[in-house]
């Protein structure tokens, strides 16, 4: 079986076919994702935690759960730990559902997060069952894909800093998510590579009127 393309390789295939990307390249490197540390689970107990927070905040709300958990961040450990001590960490009341529920799901299998288990999935599925988490949406799903799993060929279309990044980098008006999905299909199947320099785009040129080609 050939080995998976890294994201790096991703990114030079897609900088032959296509002068945007290339012109992104050349201007910031090939793509760089943080280090996994986490679990599949304590990521996605990151991102709950991190849902319409500030960065310090979710920052010491977290750190304040990883003590409660006694840093066993694991689907047993969150459902033997008392309401009272989720809500004492810092969390709300939603938010310690959804880690429970998210658990409880881990669990019976509803949610696969498994190596090989995830190994035998479409991102479709993984999405599909991540969404039957309370407070797991689409998006969340996609960036597990995208930064934990590492998947290649994730399209966000529902997320503004991607949309708004694409319309930047191509001298378009901000796309909406349907056309977004249609342009996507150039990028396949290293759309998860587009994804990052749509974001790369939209910290580079946002304010500066101008798009990636004309710079």
């Amino acid at each position: 079986m050939a080995a998976r393309p890294s994201y790096a390789s991703a990114a030079r295939t897609l900088a032959e076919r296509d002068p945007v990307i290339a012109h992104l390249v050349a201007e910031v490197g090939l793509p760089r994702l943080r280090p996994r540390h986490d679990t599949h689970f304590e990521a996605l107990v990151r991102s709950i935690v991190y849902q319409q927070l500030a960065g310090s905040a979710a920052s010491a709300i977290h750190r304040r759960l990883v003590d409660v958990l006694d840093a066993k961040v694991d689907a047993e450990h969150v459902l033997a730990a008392s309401d009272e001590a989720l809500r004492g960490a810092g969390l709300s009341r939603n938010k310690a559902a959804s880690i429970r529920d998210l658990a409880t799901k881990v669990l019976d299998g509803t949610v696969v997060l498994d190596p090989r288990g995830l190994a035998r999935e479409s991102d479709e599925e993984v999405i599909a069952r991540l969404s039957t988490v309370r407070g797991v949406g689409r998006w969340t799903a996609e960036m597990f894909l995208l930064f934990q799993l590492r998947r290649l060929d994730v399209w966000p279309t529902g997320d503004l800093g991607v949309r708004r990044g694409y319309g930047l980098a191509y001298g378009i008006a901000t796309p909406t998510p349907k056309a977004l999905d249609a342009y996507g299909d150039a990028f396949r199947p290293y759309r998860s590579v587009a994804a990052w320099y749509c974001w790369r785009a939209n910290e580079l040129y946002a304010g500066a009127g101008e798009s990636a080609v004309t710079a």
